[in-house]
């Protein structure tokens, strides 16, 4: 067996993986079990050579290096049919890899196609090994003896030579193993370092999927907590088909996760953001714990509604929403129309018997007739009940509106037209209507006042950008 052999041919089966990150593997079985962490570590799980790089040998190099380090939190690798029977035709099929992930919990995800930057680190580690140890190794004389050459090269690399992207340390000294025995809390930013050198990796052995929950485990049917890292889509998918989506705002932030039955909520740094429904089974909480999830003390907030089809009729529903352009919202498959000034924002829907009432940075700025039946307010995206007061209402005030002031010094509003003067071309003013005038400021400064000859609506309140 020659290094070429190893590097790119048939018998080979590299698996490398950092901790609680994103992997990437070559067309043969490379894995990374894998966080996006701002310094990867690089520290190699598992390196098996193989006869073929068939999809049995390849979860029995994954399953050994779950069983030493731990069950990651997600899994990236290509496309390859070791890893994934979506493009199998005619019909699409779960491969024993793909199988395996979803009895040990693991979030399982493919690169896209004809995409070979996705797989570059992984990619980046197999030239590594090339200049390191095939272009230097002589011919091997079987694959026993690749193995050995192999696991002393990994030796060396984990614990002996230093990596400038950690600042000249090893990636043993880095790298702590997230074992299953001990349900603790995910890894913080910098974690301490752990010396593992005392951890070697066992030979591969039969798949043994994680046992399943006991009946009399009462932790499983209470509420589990978990910190995760809001990935770059800013939607986060905790497990199964539980998503919360954040939105890019809260990208790279730290987000912890209150989850059981019937609610899942979201803090941020102690602050309560969102409550949504619960998807999350017996099965799903866990898979929660074994990926570092620790027992949850009381909600932080009010729960979610009951999945049930019916509320107690006192019941009130809040959501939120984001009103677009047009001055409208979604709610239940249609339209509420507020109001064009609320444009852009985000807005608190309460729903109380009949009315929907609009609350905006905890003010009360409209009442409506509510458009959901009560039965069907249970099943509204984000809905949770409420029971705290009504806010008020603002301050009365004029109304206002935005113009900028085009060459020739004449703004419309409600379809008449206001002489402002060439000499304020180009600036955005704000123009109060009042019942009987229109009263034009520049800040602070007034000037000019028009008689209100119209009763015309007012469509337009915001000017457009320069």
């Amino acid at each position: 067996m020659t290094p070429r052999d190893i590097a790119t041919g048939s018998a080979d089966a590299l698996m490398a993986a950092r901790p609680r990150g994103r992997g990437v593997p070559r067309r043969r079985p490379g894995v990374q079990n894998p966080h996006r962490h701002r310094r990867p570590l690089r520290f190699v799980v598992a390196a098996t050579v193989l006869e073929r790089p068939t999809g049995g040998a390849v979860v029995e190099a994954f399953t050994a290096a779950i069983r030493h380090y731990g069950v990651p939190f997600e899994v990236l690798t290509d496309n390859g049919k070791q890893f994934t029977g979506r493009f199998t035709r005619p019909v699409p099929a779960e491969v024993l890899f793909e199988r395996t992930c979803r009895e040990y919990g693991v979030t399982h995800r493919l690169t896209k196609r004809r995409s070979p930057t996705t797989t570059g680190k992984i990619e980046r580690w197999h030239q590594t090994l090339r200049r390191e140890l095939l272009d230097e190794a002589g011919e091997f004389a079987d694959i026993h003896a690749a193995q050995d050459a192999l696991d002393a090269w990994i030796q060396s690399y984990n614990h002996d030579r230093p990596h400038q992207s950690l600042d000249m340390a090893t990636p043993a000294s880095l790298f702590r193993p997230r074992l299953r025995q001990t349900n603790t809390a995910v890894d913080q930013e910098r974690p301490a370092p752990v010396d593992t050198a005392d951890v070697e990796l066992q030979g591969p052995s039969p798949i043994t999927p994680p046992a399943a929950p006991a009946a009399s485990n009462t932790a499983l049917h209470n509420a589990v907590e978990i910190d995760v890292i809001v990935p770059t889509s800013g939607n986060v998918s905790l497990v199964g088909h539980q998503q919360l989506w954040l939105g890019k705002h809260f990208v790279g932030r730290l987000i912890t996760v209150w989850a059981d039955h019937r609610s899942v909520h979201v803090l941020l740094d102690g602050n309560h953001l969102k409550t949504v429904s619960s998807r999350l089974s017996d099965t799903h909480l866990q898979q929660l714990m074994m990926r570092g999830a620790r027992p949850a003390g009381p909600a932080p907030a009010a729960p979610a509604p009951p999945r049930a089809s019916l509320l107690p009729p006192a019941t009130v529903i809040e959501v939120d929403r984001i009103v677009t352009r047009d001055g409208s919202t979604q709610l239940g498959g249609k339209y509420l129309y507020l109001d064009p000034q609320l444009a852009g924002a985000q807005v608190t829907l309460r729903l109380d018997g009949h009315l929907a009432h609009v609350i905006r940075d905890g003010q009360l700025v409209k009442t409506l007739p509510a458009p959901v039946d009560h039965d069907q307010r249970a099943r509204l995206r984000g809905a949770r009940i409420t029971t705290e007061p009504l806010p008020p209402r603002p301050p009365s005030g004029s109304q206002h509106v935005q113009r900028r002031v085009p060459k020739d010094g004449v703004v419309m509003v409600a379809r008449q037209r206001l002489r402002i003067g060439r000499t304020h071309a180009g600036k955005t003013v704000t123009i109060l209507v009042e019942d009987t005038h229109f009263r034009v400021l520049d800040g602070s400064t007034e000037l000019s006042v028009h008689p209100r000859n119209t009763q015309q609506p007012i469509r337009h309140f915001k000017a457009p950008a320069p």
